[in-house]
C-alpha cells in the first residue's frame, strides 16, 4: 500500500487533537461535580444548627380546571446529630376532619434509603412507605413523599451547569441526580442564589427523562439573622396541569 505522508500526518493530528479533547472534557467534567458538590455543601451548611423547628402550613390542592380544596398541617423537624444521621421529621394534618390526625413520620438518612411512616387514624393503622413508593403523590398533592424528606446532600450527586440571572439576582445552577435506584427522578435542576443560598426553582425530570414538575419557592423570611425560609412553595405538574401550594404561616426554627 502507498503511503502518503500528508494523509498520515492528518490522521495522527486529529487522532491526538481528539485525545486531548477527551481528556479535558474528563477534566472539565469533574470540575462541574466538584463545584457543583461545594454549593450544594455550602447551601447545607448555611440551613444547619437550628436544632428544632415547628411550622404551621396551609395546603392548597389546585385543579387543572382551577378548583381548589385547602387542608392546615403542622410540621416539626428535629435536627440529626450523628455524623449518617439525617433530620428527622413530622407532618401533622390538622383539617379538615377527613383527615385530621393522619401523620407521616420521615428518618432521613444521609447513606441510604430513608424510613417514612404513614398514620391512618380512620383504619388505625401505620402503613410504611416501602422505598419503590417514596415517588407516589402525598395525601393527593403534587409533592411526592420523597419531596417531603429532609434533602440531605449525601443523597444525590451534583454538576454545576452554570451561573445566570434570576429574580433581580444571580443564581447558580446545579443539577442534581438522585442516589437512590428508587427514586421517581432522573435528575433535578435548581436554582441558588450566590447571595444567600436560598433555592428558588427546582425543575424534576422523571424516569423517562421528561419534565415533570417545577417547584417555586417565594416570600423567603430570614429567621433568628440566621435561616432563611420561604413563605411559599408552589408545586406545578407540567404532565397533569395540577398544582399544589404550601403556605408557610408560621415557622420557628
Amino acid at each position: 500500500m502507498q503511503r502518503i505522508p500528508g494523509i498520515t500526518f492528518w490522521i495522527v493530528a486529529c487522532t491526538a487533537s481528539a485525545g486531548w479533547a477527551a481528556d479535558g472534557d474528563s477534566a472539565d467534567t469533574a470540575e462541574q461535580s466538584h463545584r457543583g458538590l461545594e454549593i450544594a455543601r455550602e447551601q447545607d451548611r448555611r440551613g444547619s444548627g437550628f436544632n428544632d423547628m415547628r411550622a404551621d402550613l396551609r395546603m392548597v390542592l389546585i385543579s387543572k380546571r382551577g378548583d381548589t380544596s385547602e387542608r392546615e398541617l403542622e410540621m416539626r423537624v428535629l435536627e440529626g446529630a450523628g455524623e449518617k444521621e439525617g433530620d428527622k421529621s413530622l407532618i401533622l394534618f390538622q383539617s379538615p376532619p377527613d383527615v385530621r390526625g393522619t401523620a407521616l413520620l420521615t428518618w432521613s438518612y444521609k447513606e441510604r434509603d430513608d424510613d417514612q411512616w404513614l398514620y391512618l387514624p380512620a383504619l388505625r393503622r401505620v402503613k410504611r412507605i416501602a422505598s419503590q413508593n417514596k415517588s407516589g403523590p402525598f395525601m393527593g398533592s403534587e409533592f411526592a413523599y420523597e419531596d417531603m424528606r429532609p434533602q440531605e446532600v449525601e443523597k444525590y450527586t451534583y454538576e454545576y451547569l452554570r451561573t445566570e440571572s434570576c429574580r433581580q439576582q444571580q443564581c447558580f445552577v446545579v443539577a442534581r441526580y438522585p442516589v437512590s435506584e428508587h427514586s421517581g427522578y432522573t435528575r433535578q435542576v435548581t436554582w441558588i442564589d450566590t447571595e444567600d443560598y436560598r433555592t428558588f426553582r427546582v425543575e424534576y425530570y422523571d424516569r423517562k427523562k421528561s419534565h415533570l414538575k417545577t417547584l417555586r419557592n417565594t416570600g423567603f423570611t430570614h429567621h433568628q439573622d440566621e435561616w432563611w425560609r420561604p413563605s411559599k412553595m408552589s408545586m406545578q405538574n407540567h404532565q397533569t396541569g395540577k398544582a399544589t401550594d404550601l403556605h408557610w404561616t408560621s415557622p420557628s426554627p
